[in-house]
């Protein structure tokens, strides 16, 4: 008797196990066609947004004037600049609250690739490797008509490197994952050391406490680091600058690839900033604050 009930009851457990790893396996696959079917559709991320009521946006806040840190301000606000704008500004559009991440730059480009956070508007210019990882919106800044990409070297040396060729044996800094990171690995064989920081600000100290002799920047933040620390015993290469593309110049907004539903509505919304031209208006104002705080 023992014998037998112990075999009914082991028949049942077995019975609901098997059901039970049907039901998980029928959700499971569920999951994953939804998922699927989403993608297909052109993303989810839109509606969840929408949903939550806030927008979570990337960025590394030590490229001033798109973004910077105030420090005479505290919590949120403290996150200032000409991109901070527009991701309010489109957060205003979506109708829901803006929240800005502050992380690593490498960080940044990671977050989005892995879906961690919404969107990154960090100062993003177009790369092929970006837009094949990732969605990356039209583009909203193109700066003036100068160069975009040039070096910061120490006045020591400045007369001594008109050519690319003359940083060989030179310690050249540049920022992980940067554009400048392309420019980097173009120079001509047989350049000196390169070593790469999270920020390009620490470039610029580098090169100002002789750890390195050059740093490859966009210039506009460069002039702004040289205009708040006018003894820093640096300058701009008027010799040295780093070519692109015309067509595809313009700084982007990106988002994690499938996402194109989120793209197109950050597209249209980029429509209106582009025709009002405010983000030019931020993009003065904020560099002028820049320049008062010394960052």
């Amino acid at each position: 008797m023992k014998s037998r009930s112990f075999t009914y009851m082991f028949l049942a457990l077995a019975a609901s196990a098997a059901l039970m790893c049907g039901c998980s396996s029928s959700a499971q696959a569920a999951g994953m066609k939804e998922t699927e079917t989403a993608a297909q559709e052109g993303g989810s991320r839109l509606e969840e947004i929408k949903e939550r009521g806030y927008l979570e946006v990337a960025m590394e806040p030590y490229l001033a004037p798109f973004e910077f840190i105030d420090p005479g301000k505290t919590g949120d606000e403290m996150y200032v600049g000409a991109d901070v704008e527009l991701a309010k500004y489109i957060a205003d559009k979506l109708g829901v609250e803006c929240r800005i991440i502050p992380l690593e730059f490498a960080a940044v480009l990671s977050s989005v690739t892995e879906g961690k956070y919404d969107m990154a508007i960090s100062g993003l210019a177009y790369t092929p490797a970006r837009a094949e990882a990732m969605e990356m919106s039209k583009g909203y800044f193109y700066g003036t008509d100068e160069a975009l990409y040039g070096i910061l070297v120490s006045d020591e040396l400045i007369e001594g490197i008109k050519t690319k060729e003359d940083l060989k044996d030179k310690t050249v800094v540049v920022q992980s994952g940067s554009i400048q990171e392309i420019f980097a690995s173009e120079l001509p064989e047989g350049c000196g050391e390169l070593k790469f920081v999270s920020a390009t600000t620490d470039g610029y100290l580098m090169v100002q406490e002789g750890k390195a002799d050059c740093c490859i920047t966009a210039i506009k933040p460069a002039e702004l680091y040289l205009k708040a620390n006018p003894d820093c015993g640096m300058s701009i290469s008027p010799y040295i600058e780093f070519e692109v593309d015309k067509e595809l110049q313009g700084t982007r907004i990106c988002m994690q690839k499938g996402e194109t539903r989120l793209l197109d509505e950050v597209n249209s919304i980029l429509d209106e900033v582009i025709e009002t031209g405010i983000f030019e208006e931020w993009y003065d104002e904020y560099s002028e604050l820049a320049a008062s705080l010394g960052v």
